[in-house]
């Protein structure tokens, strides 16, 4: 099966610089730099539809733009790239939220993937009026993605549960195609949440030996649910002609790390309640040294951005080897990003994806396969 890969928009704004931010922590001044407007995010969206990137992800919170929104605009811009929309569901109620994503789908031609985001913490989440604690939000989340997935088959739907009630929900028209939920955690509620209603289960890019304990751990929680469950990951990338000019690059954005920044987003990263967050925190513990924690896997995102943390850094052989290796685990699906993530986007899209289509693990998604073109007969 070809490999599918998501590119992003960084609806936080964008720079040559890392831009920081996520987690409950605000974003950096570099996002200031190319700031985050339709004009531009429709750039990369072009860019990254041309280049063979499937979708893009766009990010939730209060370090950002609206999702829903911004993706909204941009895909008046784009023709045929998806939009991994991250959501909480603790925010919209599941009738309204299945209605949007049907609405969307139909606007946009079917362009729509949906990123499920509890929501791990607590102090942002108030800020919007949602005062669960963190292990509540995901029995919620279950909820919500029963009556969202209930709704999205057609039918009628009555439920009192723990923390959501509907009665008599139902579409007037439902979505064609019905968007596809990708959905991360790694407490273990978030892996029964994950193994229930998750079509794509996203992990960020931990050394492949931990990514590997959790394809086993959602694999085994989906069997015993009946369910297969595609696998994902999500990493920043660093790639060029040789592995000396991308570690170059990486040395270059860690020199803009700013030592006070540094340590004020590492104090807010620490108070956060996810445990995906902490373990991202564990790879480089706050230190400037030993940021290389497997071959071409650099952990100096980290220092100043919440969430995904983790880039491969290295040649576009290199980088293509390390997508190879997560890709005999069980990763299909790669969400990358880079900065600036219009430059780097062709980076990536040049220098890479060719390298995996020579060896048969990637192919364009809008051009025809080699033994389709041959049966198009000459025109006359």
């Amino acid at each position: 099966m070809s490999l599918t890969f998501h590119w992003f928009l960084p609806t936080n704004g964008d720079s040559r610089h890392v831009v920081g931010g996520g987690h409950g922590t605000p974003a950096t001044a570099s996002g200031r730099d190319r700031p985050p407007t339709v004009a531009y995010l429709s750039q990369i969206a072009r860019a990254a539809e041309d280049l063979g990137f499937v979708g893009a992800l766009t990010p939730t919170g209060a370090w950002c733009e609206d999702a829903w929104l911004t993706t909204a605009m941009v895909a008046q811009h784009s023709e045929r790239l998806k939009f991994l929309v991250a959501f909480r569901p603790g925010f919209v109620s599941p009738t309204l939220a299945a209605q949007m994503a049907a609405t969307f789908q139909r606007q946009s031609g079917g362009r729509l993937l949906l990123n499920v985001v509890t929501g791990g913490e607590s102090h942002e989440q108030r800020a919007y009026g949602d005062f669960l604690d963190k292990d509540a939000r995901y029995r919620r989340t279950g909820e919500f993605l029963h009556i969202v997935r209930a709704l999205w088959e057609g039918e009628t739907v009555d439920l009192a549960g723990e923390h959501l009630k509907v009665e008599e929900a139902r579409l007037a028209r439902v979505p064609d195609p019905v968007p596809q939920v990708y959905f991360g955690g790694s407490s273990p509620v978030a892996g029964e949440v994950a193994a229930r209603y998750a079509d794509v289960y996203l992990t960020w890019g931990e050394p492949p030996a931990q990514v590997a304990e959790k394809i086993a751990w959602i694999r085994e929680l989906a069997g015993e649910e009946g369910r297969t469950v595609r696998f994902g990951i999500r990493l920043h990338v660093i790639t060029r002609d040789t592995s000396a000019q991308a570690w170059a690059e990486a040395d270059r954005l860690l020199a803009g790390f700013d030592p006070q920044t540094v340590r004020s987003v590492q104090a807010g990263l620490a108070r956060s309640e996810s445990e995906g967050q902490r373990r991202m925190l564990a790879l480089h513990g706050g230190n400037r040294d030993g940021l290389e924690i497997h071959p071409n896997l650099w952990a100096g995102i980290g220092l100043v951005r919440g969430g995904a943390g983790t880039a491969l850094v290295g040649s576009h052989e290199e980088v293509a080897e390390r997508i190879r290796e997560y890709h005999a685990l069980g990763i299909e699906e790669f969400v990358l990003s880079g900065y600036p993530h219009l430059e780097e986007a062709y980076w990536f899209g040049e220098g890479v994806l060719p390298r995996l289509a020579a060896q048969g693990l990637w192919h364009h998604p809008h051009t025809p396969r080699p033994q389709q073109a041959a049966q198009v007969p000459f025109a006359s």
